[in-house]
């Protein structure tokens, strides 16, 4: 079994050491967020989660509820170079990888010489990025998987880390186009943004019209990051939890499930990304709360987040009602 107790004395202490540190800087930064983004402490640490495993996230939610804005602020938070780019139906490719020009040199001949786009950066905002057409959206898909672009036959590696932050507005679906699964599943999490309580919109208000307003402060480096996601990689899991995680993923999927909602409902389940994304995100909130290793609780908090944009109804349960929440909160069951 596959726990703290099974490593080695030494290397447990150093991963201890490491954790406790850690979670101090995290506790931080969530700090320096949450005095920025009013009522929206899920969604900060589901995005926190996302950035400490490693992934990319997709902000889902209606205009004006911070979503710009808090990937704004994590850039500044967390020590990144990022960028933002508009999604446009006109915009191209090149206008996210960057292109090969050809220059005339002090000598009278001609070289190419490649100009890099926005998407070399450390944490990219792709905003509305259904609005971009499929051959816009696929530029993205090699540099969220590979961390590297192929520009002329010639490959770039992106900066490290790297991270797509990528939001989509639920209302507007005139003159968008629909992210295919492949690019969907590279997204670690889907993330709902929904509307701040009462009590945090009042905050809201008192803080943001004023004449000073709260700014971000660095708390971390992207060094220190780097290091954070390779410290969740060491962090031990239990059996109980590989198994919650996997009893999970295959009840999903219509081939191996043994829930007849799921035959009746799903068109298809989620992949072996699904439960890699589980084991990894699990492994960063333990991180996050200052645990030093997940529970079964991690893999059914994180659960709808995960699966949500990893599996897809078909009409009978369009017909019935049935949503995807409502079929992952009975794929819950089964290890709840």
């Amino acid at each position: 079994m596959n726990t703290l107790s099974s490593v080695e004395p030494a290397a447990a202490e150093e991963v201890i050491r490491e954790a406790e540190a850690l979670n101090a800087r995290m506790a931080d930064a969530r700090a320096a967020v949450g005095r920025v983004i009013f009522g929206q402490d899920a969604v900060i640490d589901e995005t926190l989660i996302t950035l400490l495993a490693g992934g990319h996230a997709l902000l889902i939610g209606v205009p004006g509820l911070a979503k710009t804005r808090l990937v704004q602020t994590l850039g500044v938070v967390l020590g990144l170079d990022d960028r933002r780019v508009q999604f446009t139906p006109d915009l191209m490719p090149a206008d996210i990888l960057g292109s090969e020009v050809l220059e005339e040199t002090a000598s009278g001949g001609r070289a190419f010489r490649f100009i890099q786009g926005p998407v070399f950066c450390q944490l990219l905002m792709a905003d509305e990025i259904n609005r971009a057409s499929p051959r816009t959206q696929s530029a993205l898909l090699q540099a969220m998987q590979e961390h590297k672009v192929s520009i002329a036959g010639h490959y770039h590696d992106l900066p490290a880390p790297f991270h797509v932050l990528a939001t989509q507005n639920p209302l507007e679906q005139e003159g968008t186009y629909p992210l295919p699964e492949a690019q969907l599943d590279r997204f670690l999490m889907q993330i709902d943004v929904g509307y701040p309580d009462i009590e945090a919109e009042r905050r809201m208000l008192i803080a943001t019209t004023g004449n000073a307003e709260d700014r971000p402060a660095p708390v971390m480096s992207a060094t220190e990051l780097l290091a954070a996601q390779a410290l969740v990689r060491r962090l031990p899991v239990g059996e109980a939890v590989v198994d919650a995680i996997l009893a999970l993923v295959r009840a999903g999927r219509r081939e191996t499930t043994q829930l007849d909602a799921v035959r009746r409902h799903v068109a298809w389940g989620p992949g072996p990304r699904a439960a890699q994304a589980l084991m990894l995100a699990a492994r960063a909130r333990a991180l996050l709360e200052g645990r030093l290793a997940p529970s079964v609780d991690d893999v059914v908090a994180l659960a709808p987040p995960v699966l949500r944009h990893r599996m897809a109804l078909n009409f009978s349960a369009r017909a019935d009602g049935v949503t995807v929440d409502t079929v992952i909160a009975r794929l819950i069951e089964v290890v709840g």
